[in-house]
C-alpha cells in the first residue's frame, strides 16, 4: 500500500526511537528503483527514509 502526504501511519522499526508510534507522512520520495521512502513527523521529532514496509496505515475512527 502506497502512502500519501498527510496520511496517518504507525512506524514499525525496532531500531527507531519512534517504533510503535503514530505519525503523519510529511514527504514522499521516489527512489531510482521505483520504490518510495517516506518522511514521517511524530509528536517530538521526525524520521526520514522510511521504507513502505515499515509503515502501517492508521484506521479512520469515523
Amino acid at each position: 500500500m502506497a502512502f500519501e502526504k498527510e496520511d496517518r501511519v504507525i512506524l514499525h522499526d525496532e531500531h527507531s526511537d519512534y517504533d510503535g508510534e503514530e505519525g503523519e507522512v510529511t514527504q514522499v520520495m521516489d527512489t531510482m528503483f521505483g520504490d518510495s521512502t517516506y518522511t514521517v513527523s511524530f509528536e517530538d521529532g521526525q524520521e526520514t527514509g522510511i521504507p513502505e514496509d515499515s509503515l502501517e496505515a492508521v484506521e479512520d475512527e469515523e
